[in-house]
This record gives C-alpha cells, sequence and structure tokens, in this order.
C-alpha cells in the first residue's frame, strides 16, 4: 500500500511563487511523526510533499492521499484533495483547521481526523486496509500522550532544510489568549513526553543544536526543570519557545540558560497594557519586558520577539512605538503579525458577532493580512502600517543599533536579520490583500 503524506502551503510560503525561492526554514515534525506511527505489519510505503519545497503533483499512483491542514493552506488543500478525488484517490484531511472546523473540512474529503493523531491515525489505516474507513476519527476525550515512535526524519531530503534537529517535549498550553488556536483546537491540558523519551530522540539523532517547537516549554515549571536538568549533560545548544512569565522565575532562567538554551521566541504581541487585556494576555507585563530582556541577553539567550498588530486597543501610532522599543531594546529577531481571527477562536466568534469580519477566504489567514474590521484604524492603515514597522526593523540601520545591544551570537544574528530583511521588504510584492479585502467590502 501507498500512502502520500501532503503539507499544502499558502500562496506566500508556496515553493513556486512564494516570498522564498527555496525553504528558509527547520523541517517540520507533521509528516514524519504520521509516518512513524504507521503500523508496521501494514508494509506502507510513504511519499512525503511539502509545498515549501516543491508543489503537490499533478497525479500520483498512491492509494491514499492524507493533508495537514491550517487555515491558511485550506484552500489550497480543498483544491488539491478536489484534484486527486476526480483522479479515484481517497483523501484524508486532518490538522488544526480540520479540527476547528470539521464539517467544512468533511465535506471535501472521504475522511478527517481531529485533534492529535497517536490514535486515530493507525485506527484509520487499518481500517483502510480492510476496506472500511469511516467518515471521520475523533480525538478521545480521555487521550494520553502514549504511543511514542521516533519521527522519520529519513524521508525528507535534510538538504532543503535549514535544520532537521526538531523536537517535541510537550503539546498544548495553560493559557486561553482570545486569538490564539491551540486551546480551541486541543484544550489548555499539557500532555507531555517521559523527558526520557526526549533525551532518547536527541542522543539517536545525534545533533548537537536542536530546537523545541513547544508551544510553551515553561508551562509546566516542575516538567521544565526536570526537562532542563536533563539536558545539561547533553552539552546541546537549543532554541524553544516561552512566555514572558520566565522574566519572574530566575532560577529557571539560569538553568534554562545551564542546559544550553541559546535562544527564545518569545510572544509579548503588544507594548500596551490595555492591548493585551482585549486579547486575554494580561499574563504579560510591558512594564517587565525591558528587564527580561536585558537578564535573558545577560545570560547569552537571543530573543525572537514576536508582536501582534490590530488588537482594539492600537492606532496608527502604535508601528512605529512597538519598532522603535523593537530596536531600543535591541531584540535580536523581532517578527511582526497582523492579528488574525482564526476560525473556531473567541476572537473570531466575537468579531463576527460585532460584524467585522471582512472575508472568509482562509489562504488570507496567514498572520500577513487584515481580514477583519479595525476599531482604530482602518483596513489600509494597519496592512501598511504593519509592512512598515517590518521595514523600519530591518534597515539596516536598525539591524546594527539592535544587534550592538544585544551581542548575543552575532555570526547567526546577523545572517537571520538579512534572511528576515528579504521578506520585510518583500512582503507587498509578493502577495497582496487588496483585491480580496475590496470584494469582501463591497458583498
Amino acid at each position: 500500500m501507498k500512502v502520500v503524506l501532503m503539507s499544502p502551503k499558502g500562496p506566500l510560503y508556496r515553493s513556486t511563487g512564494g516570498i522564498f525561492k527555496k525553504s528558509l526554514r527547520y523541517q517540520p515534525l507533521t509528516l514524519t511523526t504520521l509516518a512513524a506511527l504507521a503500523p508496521a505489519d501494514l508494509g506502507i510505503s510513504f511519499q512525503l510533499v511539502d509545498e515549501g519545497i516543491a508543489d503537490a503533483p499533478e497525479q500520483t499512483d498512491a492509494d491514499l492521499v492524507a493533508m495537514t491542514v491550517i487555515t491558511g493552506s485550506s484552500t489550497r488543500a480543498y483544491e488539491l484533495a478536489r484534484r486527486y478525488r476526480g483522479q479515484g484517490k481517497p483523501v484524508v484531511l486532518g490538522g488544526p483547521h480540520v479540527t476547528l472546523v470539521p464539517e467544512e473540512a468533511q465535506s471535501h474529503a472521504d475522511a478527517i481526523c481531529t485533534g492529535y493523531a497517536e490514535e486515530t491515525w493507525p485506527e484509520l489505516l487499518r481500517d483502510f486496509a480492510a476496506g472500511a474507513m469511516k467518515k471521520r476519527y475523533d480525538q478521545a476525550p480521555d487521550f494520553k500522550l502514549t504511543n511514542l515512535p521516533f519521527a522519520r526524519r529519513e524521508l525528507v531530503d535534510k538538504r532543503h532544510f535549514l535544520t532537521q534537529a526538531v523536537f517535541e517535549a510537550t503539546r498544548a498550553c495553560a493559557h486561553d489568549c482570545e486569538f490564539c488556536v491551540a486551546p480551541s483546537a486541543w484544550g489548555r491540558r499539557q500532555l507531555q513526553k517521559p523527558v526520557g523519551h526526549v533525551v532518547d530522540d536527541i542522543r539517536r539523532f545525534g545533533a548537537r543544536k536542536l530546537i523545541f517547537i513547544d508551544l510553551n516549554l515553561i508551562s509546566d515549571r516542575e516538567y521544565a526543570r526536570e526537562l532542563f536538568s536533563a539536558l545539561v549533560p547533553l552539552s546541546v545548544r537549543w532554541f524553544g519557545l516561552s512566555t514572558s512569565l520566565v522574566g519572574r522565575d530566575p532560577e529557571l532562567m539560569q538553568l534554562m540558560a545551564r542546559s544550553g538554551c541559546s535562544g527564545l521566541l518569545i510572544g509579548f504581541e503588544t507594548i500596551s497594557e490595555a492591548g493585551l487585556g482585549t486579547i486575554r494576555k494580561r499574563f504579560n507585563t510591558p512594564a517587565l519586558y525591558r528587564d527580561l530582556i536585558r537578564d535573558l541577553h545577560g545570560l547569552g539567550i537571543s530573543i525572537q520577539g514576536c508582536f501582534v498588530f490590530g488588537n482594539d486597543e492600537d492606532t496608527t501610532d502604535s508601528f512605529g512605538e512597538t519598532a522603535e522599543f523593537v530596536i531600543d531594546t535591541g531584540i535580536d529577531l523581532p517578527r511582526f503579525a497582523v492579528l488574525t481571527p482564526f476560525p473556531g477562536t473567541p476572537l473570531h466568534r466575537r468579531l463576527a458577532a460585532e460584524g467585522r469580519i471582512l472575508t472568509r477566504d482562509w489562504q488570507l489567514y496567514d498572520g500577513q493580512h487584515v481580514v477583519f474590521e479595525p476599531r482604530r484604524m482602518s483596513v489600509s492603515e494597519l496592512q501598511r502600517g504593519h509592512e512598515r514597522a517590518w521595514r523600519q526593523v530591518y534597515s539596516y540601520s536598525a539591524i546594527a543599533r539592535r544587534l550592538a545591544k544585544s551581542r548575543t551570537q552575532l555570526p547567526l544574528a546577523v545572517a537571520a536579520n538579512l534572511g528576515y530583511r528579504f521578506y520585510a521588504y518583500n512582503l507587498d510584492t509578493h502577495y497582496t490583500c487588496d483585491w480580496p479585502i475590496a470584494v469582501a467590502r463591497a458583498a
């Protein structure tokens, strides 16, 4: 039996026509993990297709096509599903978007999987092999992260990625930020892999520089301490995600540094206290941001700081103020996004109730395009202000000012900043939302 596993991409990130000519990212774990979950006795031959590397084939000789779908890639996924189903190939859809809007996804597929796949995906494959595939497979309410094979990284050519050394220790996050997909799709109960399993995965792969893709590594402080302590003797360097709350636990922050942490992605979201209230992220404290950034830099930890524009307190002044804050504090690699009301989230429900959703063209739901009516500015002001902030922090002078303040991992930081500079200065030339928004407004 032959199965094709696909990761479709929206227009901005596709290999042809997207903002990058080739993939400039780490290798995702989803497809390689799905392949590893297949029952060995079925003897399945897998082909993995990531559209960040190459577009999906026009035809396939596979017995089954399965796709992992996020909201921004769902339009493309549905297009591909029509193509392959038209060729008589059964199509399975899963992933965050399918979990959030299962009824919509069901109409485009022969079967769907909602939630995490450790139990449902092997069950679906066995049913398919027996000619008895059901239309829907749902994660069980008492799901536990117990089926833990190691991802089959060897199925993807490593030359297409910056690194294959990608690992996962936990899933979910305890917080309930209004815009976040995670609590709506998977709940707030953190699932944890045994620390020993994580360490074994790292050792067997043999890499010394790692990326953890966990949404919030410090969500459970006790588990985080166990994990960081186990990493110390491995002498690795790693990058991961954390909330700003790590700054309130100096001992944990120091243990994190001893364990080899060289960089953190932190969702600051906004420098406005009132703005944090509107998106239900009150545990962030802008008054403490500067201290956190200084302390992490003092420990040799670089910062990828993420900010979101478009909350109900933002004005046209927010873009320049945020950009100046980023430059002044020396954030190593800043990232900006437009607030996006993903379907199934509290934010989408609120804005829909207020009549502020402008379009449900899901390919625009990529965090870089305005799909709702802002409260204190126009659609155009939000879109252009967001693009302007990108350019402001990635001008050559701003890069120099930021890195002069940080001084962490300078060779790598310079290369990363030049890569992001290209992104910042090409956003509006590769893909704009003016036409879809105009249509939405007229509808």
